[in-house]
């Protein structure tokens, strides 16, 4: 059958999730939710809550989370098709009936999970007898314990091309192909693809054997040391993760999920007790794999090697991740000490060490900005711009819009920070009062600022944020950046920005208020639309509206600028003119509405007041 994502919307639109819960498990109404004891793990506390409206309970003591078919299935233990099928029954809804391909296509699967499973039993039988003599001392050597071989499946294969037949007699030469545990050449032979290897199941989310890793015993020149089976019908590396199907019930435990780079590090780490370890197979971290991690924890904690390559593969799992980020969905990183992988440093340091790495990664905006910071040597103002560029590329891959203004506003915080540094202010006598500062301002500017903050320039958000910048000149410096892109857009705001920028050369902002309307400096206004602009407002909270201002109002005649040049060219590359014009046209539209809600948003606090003035 072919179970549609619409009809599954269906079904659970047509099922009370609570209803169904509350069959097993007492639930207590709050507010709009459900809330009790979680029934994934023990607790005395209620952290388990039920949402009827979006369809999905989540506990955040243990990290379980899911819709009314994950419940019966992860809850009641019901199989995916047999939960379906009482659920669709409940809601008076039919089952799409069975897709032949698809059955056939199961079947198949089905099938050839039998010979991968008896293929896994006979790699088993070969490490105890002995063949597997030199793989066992081996074994010992790296300080496997007989419990961990069990517990991960640990096998060898012969170092022979025909022993999978002889072992196998009641499965085709073709069953064997389509495993990935043969190799078929171009004159119709076939030989076995794992020989001189300890091997290692690879297992679906279910736990069954879909493929295999081998291992050598030793180096050889031209030999892989790790080889993996490949695509097959039953595998698909890019949708799989080494040792999900024990990792998912840990980290509802403990709340995280653990990336490494290798099964080998998977396995060193579960033998020192951090059991809820994953790892890619051979290929970078997929979208999909992200996924299916986002879908374990909110943030996943990728732990690679130290060196120059574990650090290479961490940033192509934060590029591949950037697009997809979403509110509550990100990544950490630990890096562990250069040199080491994790088994070697629980050898040399033990458990505590790469627990107490765990507890403390790196957030992926921290990790971004320090490895394009590092990666090249920034001695001269090319180099700058040079880096300034690429946080601005990876910013740009970002498709929520929200998370992308952040990471914009950070990174070029960070970036201003580092390329302008602070300059030597001379030592200046208290602030007495309101302000102390001498008058150094020029009569134009302050005539300047005095008439863009009254509207003269532009009414509205500019305004207003000049007078922002006015009133909380400590903010200059800081969005200096982002105002002079905004003056070389946009001619109307020049002088003004210009004047901002001598204010911020010329205040001290170390007082309570560094302006004085009694030293000549001009007086903001108090405008009860914007925070920045209200009296009272805590100084974080005007800052950070005022830093969501400047954004917008610098980024909108960037585009502007860039939709201009790009139609200019239009000639040349009408094909590549008119591909960058769709994408400009939908960035101005997103800023445009962002833009709007910005200023219903500050204007709702006007209007309440104006209400409750009436009144």
């Amino acid at each position: 059958m072919t179970i549609t994502p619409q009809w599954k919307d269906e079904l659970r639109a047509r099922i009370t999730l609570s209803s169904v819960i509350m069959r097993t498990t007492k639930l207590v109404k709050k507010g709009r939710e459900w809330s009790a004891c979680c029934p994934f793990h023990d607790e005395k506390t209620p952290s388990f809550y039920v949402n009827d409206q979006k369809q999905f309970y989540h506990c955040f003591g243990c990290g379980a989370h899911g819709d009314v078919i994950s419940w019966m299935t992860e809850q009641r233990g019901l199989s995916f098709i047999d939960a379906i099928k009482e659920l669709a029954a409940e809601a008076g809804m039919e089952v799409p009936a069975p897709d032949p391909v698809a059955a056939k296509r199961a079947e198949k699967r089905a099938e050839l999970i039998d010979v991968t499973t008896e293929a896994q039993d006979w790699f088993v039988e070969q490490l105890r007898g002995s063949a597997g003599r030199e793989a066992r001392a081996y074994l010992n050597r790296r300080g496997m314990k007989p419990e961990t071989l069990r517990e991960f499946g640990f096998g060898y294969a012969p170092e022979s091309k025909q022993a999978l037949p002889s072992a196998l007699p009641r499965f085709e030469d073709d069953m064997l192909v389509d495993t990935g545990m043969r190799i078929r050449t171009d004159d119709g032979t076939t030989y076995d693809r794992f020989r001189g290897r300890i091997m290692l199941p690879i297992q679906d989310a279910r736990g069954r054997v879909i493929a295999f890793g081998g291992r050598i015993l030793e180096s050889r020149d031209g030999v892989a040391k790790y080889l993996n089976s490949p695509d097959t019908p039953l595998f698909d590396k890019g949708r799989t993760l080494y040792n999900l199907h024990r990792a998912a019930p840990a980290s509802r435990q403990t709340g995280r999920v653990v990336v490494v780079e290798g099964y080998m590090d998977v396995i060193a780490l579960a033998q020192a007790g951090v059991t809820d370890a994953v790892a890619p197979l051979g290929t970078a971290l997929t979208e999909m794999q992200l996924e299916m991690l986002w879908r374990m924890v909110e943030v996943p904690v990728l732990c690679f090697d130290g060196d120059a390559a574990g650090q290479r593969a961490a940033m192509r799992a934060i590029t591949r991740a950037l697009p997809l980020l979403a509110p509550m969905r990100s990544l950490a990183i630990v890096r562990l000490p250069a040199g080491l992988d994790p088994d070697d440093l629980i050898n040399e340091r033990g458990v505590g060490a790469i627990e107490k790495l765990l507890s403390e990664p790196t957030s992926l905006l921290d990790f971004l900005w320090a490895y394009e910071r590092d990666a090249q040597p920034l001695e001269s103002p090319e180099a700058k711009a040079g880096l300034k560029k690429r946080l601005m590329e990876h910013v740009d891959t970002i498709e929520d819009r929200d998370i992308q203004a952040l990471y914009r506003r950070e990174l070029l915080d960070r970036f201003s920070s580092f390329a302008f540094p602070p300059r030597q202010q001379p030592k200046r006598g208290p602030w007495k009062g309101v302000a102390a500062a001498p008058q150094r301002l020029s009569g134009d500017a302050r005539a300047t600022l005095q008439k863009a903050m009254a509207g003269g320039q532009r009414s509205g958000l500019l305004s207003a944020v000049i007078a922002g910048l006015v009133r909380h000149p400590e903010e200059i410096t800081r969005h200096s950046e982002a105002l002079i892109q905004l003056a070389r857009h946009d001619q109307t705001a020049a002088p003004a920005i210009e004047s901002l920028i001598e204010l911020a050369e010329t205040l001290d902002s170390n007082g309570a208020n560094a302006i004085s309307a009694e030293q000549g400096y001009p007086a903001p206004p108090v405008d009860s639309r914007y925070t920045f602009l209200r009296e009272g407002t805590p100084p974080g909270e005007a800052r950070e509206e005022l830093a969501e201002a400047v954004s917008l109002l610098a980024h909108k005649p960037a585009l502007e600028a860039a939709m201009a040049a790009t139609i200019a060219r239009f000639d040349e590359d009408p094909e590549g003119s008119f591909a960058e014009q769709a994408r400009l046209r939908q960035q101005l539209m997103t800023v445009d509405e962002r833009l709007k809600a910005f200023g219903r948003k500050k204007a709702a606090p006007a209007a309440v007041g104006d209400e409750n003035s009436q009144g």
